[in-house]
């Protein structure tokens, strides 16, 4: 296990709140009733559980800004959901072109091709029909064939992607995005943004990725929380204050009972990734580079994730390789 400066000492309170996640990043904080001011809303975003932690005095400020937060992670779902037929992202996928986008979609977009320069393509969401892909060839029991990678790659491209500020446009046939690699970051973003606005400086937001400000839930000097690149490996307690946290592991999700094919794909050739890293989690000052970083690393690789995080700000990376299964830090 890879020591981390600044990390506080395992309380009995936090290494039973840290114990009991399952894989990945997990929230080590204290019940409610040990913290008065200490205010917590549980819900859904994206699919997946969130959860939003504000210390603050006032108990009927901290409830109507959790209203107005849930209303707008609803509006930012309509814009970058895959599952909702008439969100901005399937009308873009079913059309070709989006007119009079959101500046929610630009403002991703450009993030997007942000890193996908600095990771030198391995972060490209246009590996949807390659998801596709593989997901039909899944649920018939077998892997897609060569011929039918080749066919599909040719779709694939962030270069084919036209971004104006009237409209959005695939300039191929059959191209479509997904935005599951970076959308929960920027909505982890996006709240947060919104909270501190609302004038909650002491929170800790996580809708899939985690970001946190302010001394946290023990008043102290940040949030604790845990973090496990690897699902095999120990759980590493640290604390986040005034940055963002995101993991991604090859194996996190499979197309095969298996659990050998990895849903993590390589734009680039089409097949799974095959990189030497298995499992990564980035603390960087947004939760959307921290996102995206994590997700192209298992692309890329050690070397290249390395030189691709020195284009931001205070990015810290720690990485599983599939040699040894060890978590160190990178870089």
């Amino acid at each position: 296990m890879t020591d981390i400066p600044g990390s506080k000492p395992l309380t009995r309170r936090r290494f039973i709140c840290i114990s009991a996640a399952a894989a990945g990043t997990a929230l080590a904080c204290g019940p409610v009733t040990a913290a008065p001011t200490l205010h917590s809303w549980r819900g859904i975003a994206l699919g997946a559980q969130a959860q939003m932690l504000l210390n603050h005095p006032d108990q009927a400020h901290a409830t109507a800004t959790f209203r107005k937060m849930e209303a707008e992670i609803r509006r930012l779902e309509k814009i970058f959901s895959l599952y909702d037929a008439e969100s901005e992202l399937s009308r873009l996928n079913r059309d070709g072109v989006l007119t009079s986008p959101s500046n929610d979609m630009l403002q991703l977009l450009s993030q997007v091709r942000t890193i996908h320069a600095a990771t030198e393509g391995a972060f490209d969401p246009t590996i949807q029909p390659l998801w596709d892909l593989y997901a039909r060839s899944a649920s018939i029991g077998r892997s897609p064939t060569a011929s039918e990678i080749q066919a599909v790659l040719g779709a694939v491209g962030l270069k084919n992607v036209r971004i104006e500020p009237q409209s959005i446009t695939f300039t191929k046939d059959r191209m479509a995005l997904t935005l599951n690699g970076i959308a929960q970051g920027y909505i982890t973003d996006r709240i947060s943004d919104l909270l501190r606005t609302a004038g909650f400086d002491d929170i800790l937001v996580n809708l899939g990725e985690i970001s946190a400000f302010g001394d946290g839930s023990d008043g102290e000097t940040g949030w604790p929380v845990s973090l496990r690149p690897d699902p095999v490996s120990p759980l590493i307690a640290t604390v986040l204050q005034n940055r963002s946290l995101a993991t991604s592991n090859r194996y996190g999700t499979t197309f095969d009972q298996d659990g050998t094919l990895s849903h993590i794909l390589d734009p680039r050739t089409g097949y799974p990734a095959s990189a030497d890293l298995v499992g990564i989690s980035v603390l960087g000052p947004n939760a959307s580079i921290a996102d995206g970083l994590s997700t192209a690393g298992l692309v890329c690789g050690e070397t290249a994730l390395v030189n691709a995080a020195r284009a931001f700000d205070e990015v810290e990376i720690l990485g599983v390789r599939e040699t040894d299964g060890k978590v160190r830090r990178l870089g």
